[in-house]
């Protein structure tokens, strides 16, 4: 199957987690995803975290919990190693689902709150810089008809 061209930025579903049309940044210097989470807790070996940010009205401030859950040592590209819980869910782009493993972190200072990393991208996607929200406006264009 070929690969779907995909921008710099785009917009993605998660609709396990209740987020729709979240703005996302396409990172090849990144190897893992993450999205930005605030106040999570283990309590009875479930992760709990909530969805909220006042700069990303689309967020839901929905808490979600997660059975399955795991670490992840994730080094910043200043060179900070951080240990993250990571979660499996699933992302709607180009109209298509997809499994993609998610780091839960602050990214409250960034203006994407989500960061699509290598490992998803790969044998999936090119990413050509020049392009914005490509998924999003073949979106809006299926959803028009």
């Amino acid at each position: 199957m070929p690969k779907k061209i995909i921008g710099r930025i785009d917009k993605a579903d998660f609709p396990a987690l209740d987020l729709f049309d979240i703005d996302i940044k396409i990172d090849t210097g990144a190897y893992t995803s993450s999205i930005h989470c605030h106040k999570v807790i283990v309590e009875d070996g479930v992760l709990k975290c909530m969805f909220y940010e006042k700069k990303h009205p689309l967020y839901t401030g929905k808490e979600v919990e997660f059975k399955s859950f795991s670490k992840a040592k994730v080094k910043s590209s200043n060179g900070i190693v951080q240990t993250r819980y990571k979660v499996k869910t699933t992302i709607v782009i180009f109209e298509k689902k997809y499994n993609i493993n998610l780091t839960l972190s602050t990214r409250e200072k960034m203006k994407y709150p989500v960061l699509i990393g290598r490992k998803f991208l790969l044998k999936k996607f090119v990413v050509d810089v020049d392009q914005k929200n490509v998924s999003y406006k073949e979106k809006l264009t299926q959803s028009d008809n």
